[in-house]
């Protein structure tokens, strides 16, 4: 599996936690560009939510939410305002989800980070 096949994974498996959890999945994969991509925008009741998701196979070289820069987050910023500005979005945040896949399947939500 190679790396865009196992963020695909990762991105999958958060988009079925936060449906199962009541979040309504507007879109995923949207780029605005090189280095800006939204990984997952939902919606939770009258908040468009921009979700990053970080997935390792375990923790043996860090934690999912260490490998969310200064500048990662920078980028991610920039996609949610042009989606704010493109869609007039009044009310959002921005969380993080991070997965673990082993030794057993672990999902942490950040909210509002």
């Amino acid at each position: 599996m190679n790396n865009r096949e196992f963020g695909n994974l990762g991105e999958e498996i958060a988009a079925k936690y936060l449906a199962d959890n009541g979040y309504e999945i507007l879109a995923k994969n949207l780029h605005y560009s090189r280095f800006c991509e939204l990984d997952i925008v939902a919606k939770y009741k009258s908040t468009v939510v921009f979700v990053e998701v970080k997935t390792r196979k375990t923790n043996a070289y860090g934690t999912p939410f260490e490998a969310i820069t200064k500048t990662k987050y920078e980028n991610i910023k920039k996609g949610a305002l042009n989606y704010i500005a493109e869609h007039k979005i009044k009310s959002y945040r921005i969380d993080v989800i991070g997965i673990t896949l082993q030794p057993e399947l672990k999902i942490e939500h950040l909210q509002n980070v």
